[in-house]
């Protein structure tokens, strides 16, 4: 889709590493279009989703703050439950698919 000719008389500068550059440059030639309109184009049809999940997580670290509390305990032999290692692991998926959404690269650590 080529955009209505019109005047641009605005500028907005970035900065890009040269393969950067190279990578959307090609990517407009492939849609024929000139690098100014593939840039728009693509600004104008993607969506951004911001997603707030910093009060969840810190919920989710009181509970696996719990959950430790709890298994040093039961292996202390304090007390006698059931294992828990099904539950710590499932707690390590959801701390590591929340902080996945949240573009972090981290992993649940000890």
């Amino acid at each position: 889709m080529i955009i209505a000719k019109r005047k641009r008389n605005v500028t907005l500068s970035i900065r890009l590493t040269a393969e950067e550059k190279k990578e959307i440059a090609t990517k407009a030639k492939q849609a024929q279009m000139s690098l100014t309109d593939y840039l728009i184009e693509c600004s104008r049809k993607t969506t951004i989703k911001v997603t707030d999940l910093s009060a969840i997580l810190v919920e989710l670290k009181r509970i696996g703050n719990n959950l430790n509390q709890i298994a040093r305990k039961a292996n202390s032999r304090r007390f006698f439950f059931a294992k828990f290692d099904s539950v710590i692991e499932g707690q390590r998926k959801i701390y590591d698919a929340i902080l996945n959404m949240m573009g972090e690269d981290k992993t649940w650590r000890q």
